[in-house]
């Protein structure tokens, strides 16, 4: 090289004995990178599930080593607000969630509540989950944490979903769970009520973790200037990310949507089969 007055990189740039700019993971790491930058939280399963999903094969510790070289893993992730006020005088429900062994939609909803951040306020995010999709299901979004709020997330769901009889809804103990017009909208449609039980949060465990992705995924990462801004984005991450896109380790990496729609037809086939035997 130093006789023929070359560099290094002109070198092996013409050396016919390389394939010239073709680095055997130059494809795969421009895909990681498109995946990490669309979903900053994921990690190395849940992106592997997805380049899988797109037709790779790959093995986790390549990704790994990708994802450190790039200074793409995961972001730290960051406490949030309770909001539960349990120091109230209305009824507590006992914790029926515990005993359900879950195996279809609509056995058991979850419910939880938290704040998200405007430039100049806070605002309230009441949201209710199917427990074995994770689908999220009703929400609402308002500055108040009156009764309202809830109420409002609660009549969405009632509106999608068709109520099975069995059906419980497990939240909290706080107060909008627990007034006189959350329980009887409950009871007049069938469904069970259950509370979590005393300083006890992990009993609302599906529907903390869904709070933390949130926060997580959109929250964290977002600036809202009003009420408005803040509701738009949020039903986007909703309906038609987290609900349609995002991948659950849970649901076999798959999104609570295409988990529902695969579900609904093995049920479909499985009654056919019936029919026809």
């Amino acid at each position: 090289m130093e006789l023929g007055r070359i560099s290094r990189a002109s070198f092996y740039r013409f050396d016919e004995s390389t394939d010239p700019g073709h680095d055997a993971d130059m494809d795969l790491r421009d895909e990681i990178q498109r995946i990490a930058l669309e979903w900053p939280s994921y990690g190395r399963p849940r992106i592997t599930a997805e380049l899988r999903r797109r037709g790779w094969r790959v093995n986790p510790k390549c990704v790994y080593r990708i994802l450190r070289e790039d200074n793409l893993l995961c972001i730290r992730k960051r406490k949030f607000v309770v909001t539960t006020d349990s120091n109230h005088g209305r009824k507590v429900y006992p914790n029926l969630a515990r005993t359900i062994l879950l195996t279809a939609m609509d056995q058991l909803w979850v419910a939880d509540i938290t704040y998200i951040r405007l430039r100049e306020e806070f605002v309230f995010l009441a949201v209710i989950l199917d427990a074995f999709s994770r689908r999220v299901i009703g929400w609402a979004l308002d500055r108040t944490l009156e009764d309202k709020l809830t109420l409002g997330a609660l009549k969405m769901a009632l509106s999608r979903r068709s109520v099975q009889p069995g059906l419980v809804h497990h939240s909290d103990r706080g107060s909008q769970y627990a007034s006189g017009e959350y329980t009887y909208l409950l009871k007049e449609n069938g469904i069970g009520v259950s509370m979590s039980r005393k300083g006890n949060p992990w009993d609302n465990a599906a529907c903390e973790s869904f709070m933390k992705t949130l926060k997580y995924e959109e929250v964290f990462r977002s600036e809202y200037r009003d009420l408005q801004e803040a509701h738009l984005s949020i039903r986007e991450f909703l309906e038609k990310i987290y609900n349609e896109k995002r991948l659950h380790s849970a649901l076999g990496y798959l999104p609570p949507a295409e988990f529902e729609a695969n579900l609904v037809s093995q049920q479909k086939e499985a009654a056919t089969r019936r029919l026809s035997a």
